[in-house]
């Protein structure tokens, strides 16, 4: 384990730098997925509205994407990041300040703000990319699995400390409103620091690419494909998103924010433990075949949730259900950057994230209407529904399309 633990020997300083990045972003990302629902709350705002905000924040992640997409071949990936960690800072400072509707809509679009444990930023492509470059073929999955560890670990961390501003505040005699803030400008000071290890990167990061005229030339009939199977993926997890879970949860059990961090953070951890056991996994059975044979069982863990008749039955399941959930991430991260040519990464992690974004962006809505319905954890079933869908599709029509460490 300790073996596993350790940064690849062939990592770059830029790819140690991207480590810490990720646990940075992972940090107060925890923190805000848990709280976002009670600060919501606390607005008066009613599910569908909560839900609405989600769909917001997912949609604004698409389109920064988008652009990082498109302008990823004429923009030093280093200028691109930092340029991602300004408008973190300001996307802080303005969930920090405003409390309508309408503004918090736009916010959520234009800004960084992720509810959701995994990372749907417009980071990700770029980090990927760069992540990818920083390693050599038979250590990628190493990478990518101690970069995933480094989110899924300090992630769980940051939704244990969430309930700490609205601690501090009562504290302080302060309105829990004000805690919830509190929790935003974090997020601010971490976009900070953020910011300043990118201006610190490689010459060759900060260098304008020199990549071929086309993002995706001949892989991207592939990578078309992985996009459309990812984002039915996506659309089942939009039902479920952290945030989303949470407001069942909230709804169906009357749990306390720091019991959920507690759970949270459970399950942060057993995912963290997860993305180094995919690695032996995938040596094994390779990254295809991984990538089924453990978001399968998730999936069922989370049918288990939905139906469970007591709070610590679907808490145990769903913590249970973190070992396997987050398993697949490192090695899809590994296997698109593997099937595609070092100069169409960036295009490659755009185009399959982006998708991805805007497939999850809808179903929060959804699922917030479904929940002011009824208690029932109908939301849950879906999600769970769409992916093994999505698991037997990835299958067969992949099984045979390896990596070149696999062949």
């Amino acid at each position: 384990m300790l073996k596993l633990l350790a940064v690849p020997s062939s990592a770059t300083t830029d790819g140690r730098k991207l480590i810490i990045t990720r646990a940075l972003r992972a940090f107060v990302d925890g923190m805000v997925y848990v709280m976002l629902p009670g600060f919501l709350l606390a607005l008066g705002l009613s599910g569908v509205q909560i839900g609405a905000v989600v769909t917001a924040s997912l949609l604004g992640s698409a389109l920064t994407t988008i652009l990082v997409g498109i302008y990823g071949q004429r923009i030093a990936p280093a200028k691109m990041l930092a340029l991602a960690a300004v408008l973190m800072v300001a996307t802080g400072i303005a969930f920090g300040v405003v409390s309508s509707f309408v503004v918090l809509l736009v916010i959520g679009i234009i800004g960084t703000m992720n509810p959701s444990a995994g990372d749907v930023s417009a980071f990700l492509p770029l980090e990927q990319a760069s992540l990818s470059a920083s390693v050599t073929n038979d250590q990628r999955t190493a990478m990518f699995a101690l970069y995933n560890l480094s989110g899924a670990l300090v992630g769980s961390i940051g939704a244990l400390c969430a309930a700490v501003p609205l601690w501090f505040a009562r504290k302080q005699k302060l309105t829990d409103l004000t805690g919830y803030r509190i929790t935003f400008f974090v997020y601010a000071i971490a976009g900070v620091v953020v910011y300043l290890i990118y201006r610190r990167m490689s010459v060759l990061s900060q260098a304008k690419p020199t990549g071929a005229k086309s993002a995706l030339g001949d892989s991207r009939r592939i990578i078309f494909k992985l996009a459309a199977l990812f984002s039915l993926d996506s659309f089942g997890g939009g039902f479920a998103v952290q945030s989303i879970f949470a407001l069942w949860i909230y709804r169906r059990f009357d749990l306390s924010i720091g019991t959920l961090s507690v759970v949270f953070f459970a399950t942060g951890t057993l995912s963290a433990i997860s993305s180094l056991l995919s690695v032996r996994i995938a040596k094994r059975i390779g990254l295809v075949r991984t990538m089924v044979f453990t978001h399968i069982p998730a999936s069922v863990l989370l049918i288990g949730v939905a139906l469970a008749p007591n709070v610590w039955l679907a808490v145990t399941l769903f913590i249970a259900r973190g070992l396997l959930s987050q398993m697949d991430v490192p090695v899809r991260s590994s296997y698109v950057m593997a099937v595609v040519k070092p100069h169409e990464r960036t295009a490659a992690a755009s185009v399959t994230n982006v998708p991805r974004s805007l497939a999850s962006a809808l179903p929060p809505i959804a699922a917030g209407w479904m929940l002011d319905q009824s208690r029932f954890a109908w939301p849950l079933l879906i999600c769970a529904a769409c992916k093994i869908i999505y698991d037997f599709l990835l299958l067969w029509l992949f099984r045979h399309i390896r990596p070149p460490e696999e062949q």
